[in-house]
């Protein structure tokens, strides 16, 4: 999944959960998109942070939050 495309359903699962911070709509995320996706996600925190940091699940919102703030960030 493209960065691009994660921003799209990330934005669709804050529309479903507007109370939900940003970690928790991760979260929802991840596991929303399934087993696959976790796993791929964990993998791209792995090659990016050369270390995976937590268990897969937490590792792939992590992965999901660093693209959410860097898309954020760049926009400044």
């Amino acid at each position: 999944m493209r960065d691009e495309e994660l921003i799209v359903e990330f934005a669709l699962a804050r529309l479903d959960h507007p109370d939900l911070d940003l970690e928790e709509t991760a979260a929802v995320l991840v596991r929303r998109l399934g087993p696959e996706q976790m796993v791929r996600f964990a993998e791209q925190n792995l090659a990016d942070r050369g270390e995976l940091r937590g268990a897969m699940f937490e590792s792939a919102v992590e992965r999901v939050v660093r693209v959410v703030l860097a898309l954020r960030d760049a926009r400044d």
